[in-house]
């Protein structure tokens, strides 16, 4: 196997003297995207902050094509970082904000023009050159943001929740060309996120960080195929329930609501209701556990605040914890 463009080795990290990463160990390939998922809290954007040299870790190291950068200042690095908020000159022009990533690179003004130009082409801003960062809607910031970024021709870049403030219905666009213009350009990119959805469907492989620790690795296809422990299997949207032999994961899809004589456990129905397209209902298990079905538009639902049987199929065995 070709040895990994990025590589973090038991890094540890505290912030305001608060141990928040502990023992990181995580590979990115030339090429691919890594999505990082957790709940908020979890460590994800320090671990970032660490990469991109923002952040000083308390032990380990980051290695960089082969290169031990874990003390290098981040501007020496090669690796760009896009947050949330695009931060642009909103009295510049397009142009003039994704220009500036290479002219601090001291490239020639026609050589930036060119480049930023190339950018703006990938992220599917032909044509906005002219345009002022204030006329923008938020969406074509976060664009403008990513060609700034793409432009300073990063080995790498880190991706903080860029599509959080985006609208919904602009969101799902967003996302898919992100990750084709970054394919496109053959750069490697790790993508923070705590939306299961959003991670599950850009990452070539998905990262799991639970406590500042990361609890699982794998293809999309592979997590939830077997989630491996009970906390990961939580966070990837599986009920976790008392099985024969230990505990299971199952799809809330494999769950259903009964009669309490064709239960496996008991529980009370808590809520019930459609969303979208499916059926969806909550009910509390006989351990204190949140389960939820989906089903069918239309699915009659036991009534709220009566007792439940609850029973499933395709059940996963996992680890406890």
């Amino acid at each position: 196997m070709p040895e990994p463009l990025l590589r973090i080795e038991r890094l540890d990290a505290s912030v305001d003297r608060w141990p928040v990463l502990h023992g990181i160990d995580l590979a990115l390939n030339e090429g691919e995207f890594l999505a990082l998922m957790g709940p908020n809290g979890s460590g994800k954007t320090t671990l970032l902050r660490c990469i991109a040299g923002l952040e000083g870790p308390s032990a380990g190291r980051i290695l960089l094509g082969g290169r031990d950068v874990t003390r290098l200042p981040a501007n020496r690095r090669g690796i760009g970082l896009l947050l949330s908020e695009p931060a642009l000159f909103l009295n510049r022009t397009v142009l003039e904000n994704v220009a500036y990533a290479p002219l601090v690179q001291r490239r020639s003004d026609s050589e930036a023009r060119q480049i930023a130009t190339e950018a703006l082409a990938a992220v599917r801003l032909a044509g906005f050159e002219r345009r002022p960062g204030y006329a923008l809607s938020m969406g074509e910031r976060q664009r403008v943001a990513l060609a700034r970024a793409i432009a300073a021709r990063p080995r790498v870049i880190l991706l903080d929740e860029p599509f959080a403030a985006i609208d919904p219905e602009v969101r799902g666009e967003l996302r898919g060309d992100f990750r084709r213009a970054l394919a496109s350009l053959g750069i490697s990119s790790i993508h923070v996120t705590h939306d299961r959805e959003e991670g599950l469907f850009l990452g070539d492989r998905v990262a799991v960080m639970l406590d500042g620790r990361i609890r699982a690795l794998g293809a999309p296809a592979e997590l939830l195929a077997d989630p491996r422990s009970a906390a990961v299997a939580r966070f990837l949207g599986f009920n976790v329930l008392p099985g024969g032999d230990g505990i299971v994961a199952v799809d809330r899809a494999d769950t259903q609501f009964v009669d309490p004589s064709d239960g496996v456990l008991s529980g009370q129905m808590l809520a019930a209701g459609t969303v979208g397209r499916e059926a969806v209902a909550i009910a509390r298990g006989s351990s204190g556990g949140r389960v939820e079905s989906r089903g069918r538009p239309n699915q009659p639902w036991p009534a709220v605040g009566s007792t439940i049987g609850i029973r499933w199929t395709n059940a996963k065995p996992v680890a406890a914890g």
